[in-house]
């Protein structure tokens, strides 16, 4: 009775989430929002909630956060993370400085300590790789001057990811500072290491796990990434960080195959950890952060489209070009709610889960509009305080005769 109860949720979910993400395809908006939606419908004060599928959702949940990571980094190559660091670390120093600040203010103000600040700036600093490539590609941009500029700040932020969740880990685990600092100094030792190894010993790994034949080259990549996310999260560097590591290690063909095999998981499991991540949220937490969330998100949204616009200056970009890269950069969604996701586990702050859910679901809708509309906007007043400027006088001849002397 149990297990039928369990399949019979389980499917549900499955097919309203196929259901919600067909909708928000024919208007093309992304469905992370409505993810969110779901799973506050399905949560604890929800309209229908879940008993028997929780703990069986909340395993998806975590292998959809490592495909998510695995994913991203699977686009990059270690020579590439190393090459857009060196080129562009300085708009990625702007980039953390302008929108990880606002976040642990907040955080500080509200009273929610140290450690909540800390998570609470990691939420706010990344953009969402996932919204910001489908909304390029929606809007055409991809071939565009100012694209190479908004994909290495999100390199950059994603490399970042390696060091920082490693931190927040450590933090959020509350452990003192002696063992802290030595859990600390073995999770970016370890990171420090794999990714040493995806640089020196890139093409041998993707020769071991290449295959001519997609049922095998799926196990050994989902496998391997699975046993590695495991081990990293033993040593406290976080499963997300380990997936993320094997995707740079994997190049080439590898890197493409698995690419094409593992994007129907990764939209399986990544829906089913968005959800997961709402049926820990109350609803009716969410009405007392809202405010904070929408201010946060005004202001975050501003300081993303400066940071974009500074960095595509010091590219040599156009104008218009640099208000385009402003706007695309505003979208929050995957790693701010992964992110959000380790202190709620960890019962950081209660109130820290749904004001993330709600800053990321302005935001999230918000993104595609900002990058649609920044550069127009901007132009449109541009022209008009050019419009509104009083005329110079006119010169009279009198005024142009030579004073004699």
């Amino acid at each position: 009775m149990h297990s039928a109860v369990l399949l019979i949720e389980f499917g549900s979910i499955i097919l309203g989430l196929g259901l919600l993400g067909r909708f928000a395809g024919r208007f093309r908006i992304s469905p992370i929002p409505l993810y969110l939606l779901a799973g506050l419908a399905f949560g604890e004060g929800g309209l229908l909630p879940l008993g028997a599928s929780e703990e069986f959702v909340a395993t998806g949940a975590e292998i959809g956060v490592i495909l998510l990571l695995l994913m991203l980094g699977l686009e990059y190559t270690a020579t590439d993370l190393v090459s857009n660091l060196k080129t562009h670390y300085p708009s990625g120093l702007v980039d953390c400085a302008l929108n990880a600040l606002p976040g642990a203010a907040v955080a500080l103000l509200l009273g929610w300590g140290p450690v909540a600040a800390v998570v609470l700036a990691g939420v706010t600093w990344i953009s969402s790789s996932g919204v910001i490539a489908k909304v390029l590609g929606d809007l055409g941009r991809v071939g565009n001057r100012e694209t190479p500029v908004i994909l290495s700040v999100l390199v950059l932020e994603d490399l970042a990811m390696a060091v920082y969740l490693p931190i927040v880990t450590a933090l959020v685990a509350g452990v003192g500072l002696m063992a802290g600092s030595v859990t600390l100094a073995i999770a970016l030792g370890a990171a420090g290491l794999v990714l040493f190894l995806a640089v020196r010993y890139g093409r041998l790994i993707s020769r071991f796990v290449s295959s001519d034949d997609p049922e095998k080259l799926l196990l050994v990549v989902l496998g391997l990434t699975i046993l590695v996310a495991g081990v990293a999260q033993q040593l406290q560097v976080s499963a997300a960080v380990g997936a993320f590591l094997v995707g740079i290690a994997l190049s080439g063909e590898v890197a493409e195959g698995a690419h094409t095999l593992l994007s129907p998981l990764r939209d399986l499991f990544a829906a089913v950890f968005f959800v997961f991540f709402g049926l820990h949220t109350d609803p009716s937490s969410i009405p007392p952060v809202l405010l904070p969330a929408l201010g946060l998100a005004v202001v975050t949204a501003l300081t993303k489209i400066a940071t974009g616009y500074w960095a595509a200056r010091r590219a040599g970009i156009s104008v218009k070009g640099r208000w385009r890269a402003g706007g695309a950069l505003v979208a929050r969604g995957e790693f701010s709610i992964v992110i959000a996701g380790l202190a709620v586990s960890a019962g950081i702050e209660p109130s820290l889960g749904p004001l993330a859910t709600a800053y990321v679901l302005i935001l999230v809708v918000l993104g595609p509009l900002t990058a649609r509309y920044t550069e127009p906007v901007a132009t449109w007043w541009s022209r008009r305080r050019e419009t509104g400027r009083p005329e110079p006088a006119p010169r009279t001849a009198e005024a142009e005769a030579p004073v004699a002397d």
